[in-house]
């Protein structure tokens, strides 16, 4: 609503995960900014993604260069290296499907994954985005055009039935850092998504009466905070870079 309305907006706050997942990489609650931008297709948002993560790295080398020295001292030798990595070098971009036939490469040449069932339309873990990011481009890289199948419906549908306009910035020593999209903006579309996956319209006509009445095309993503600092810092486990970190089974603090 407030994209269409100004154009370029964005939000930053707390976010809370419905799934049970424990590992390091994951928090119950985290923090998240979510710009969303108003006449952006997939590639201006991954341009958006790639610009803002760059800045980010650029100003954390202007400001906090103590820290980072610090940091490469006592716990990642190579943490100021790959901020100056990612400040200074375009990303690198692939396909899902392309990702896929790497990974089916890398194993094929003899690689061990923990999961080594690669198949297109598998939700890659955080072992294959790293290697794509740390072994294959050796840089972060926006993955894009993944399967329908594992993505949220309100994400645009391609031409070839089987993957929408979505992408995933992956980054060395983390994985995923931001996921994104361009949005559906057809209405028909967007219904016919609803139902096949079987989710009752009238449930969602607060979301679909935006499409109804005329929209614009429009995307946006998010990237996890915690996840930034994780790269920046080299730091293991999102929970050592949280105040008070929540996952599932534990709520205090």
């Amino acid at each position: 609503i407030y994209a269409c309305a100004m154009t370029s907006v964005y939000t930053f706050g707390p976010t809370f995960r419905a799934e049970n997942s424990h590992t390091s990489r994951h928090l119950a609650e985290f923090w998240m900014i979510e710009p969303e931008i108003a006449f952006a297709d997939l590639f201006d948002v991954m341009q958006c993604a790639e610009d803002y993560v760059r800045y980010c790295c650029i100003r954390v080398l202007e400001e906090c260069m103590d820290d980072l020295v610090l940091l490469s001292k006592m716990y990642d030798k190579g943490c100021i290296d790959r901020v100056r990595a990612v400040a200074s070098q375009p990303f690198g971009r692939c396909s899902y499907t392309e990702a896929i036939d790497l990974l089916k490469k890398a194993v094929a040449g003899g690689h061990k994954f923990e999961n080594n069932d690669i198949e297109w339309g598998m939700d890659m873990g955080s072992e294959h985005e790293r290697y794509i990011s740390e072994k294959v481009f050796k840089k972060p890289v926006c993955c894009y055009n993944y399967p329908k199948a594992i993505k949220a419906f309100y994400m645009r549908a391609n031409e070839d039935g089987k993957t929408v306009a979505s992408m995933d910035v992956l980054v060395p020593g983390v994985g995923e850092l931001i996921g994104g999209s361009q949005r559906e903006e057809r209405y028909e579309v967007l219904i016919a998504r609803l139902e096949e996956l079987n989710l009752d319209p009238k449930v969602y006509e607060w979301y679909t009466d935006l499409r109804k009445f005329g929209t614009c095309v429009h995307s946006g993503f998010g990237l996890g905070f915690e996840r930034l600092i994780l790269f920046c810092t080299g730091m293991e486990n999102i929970r050592d870079v949280i105040p008070f970190p929540r996952w599932p089974g534990n709520a205090r603090g």
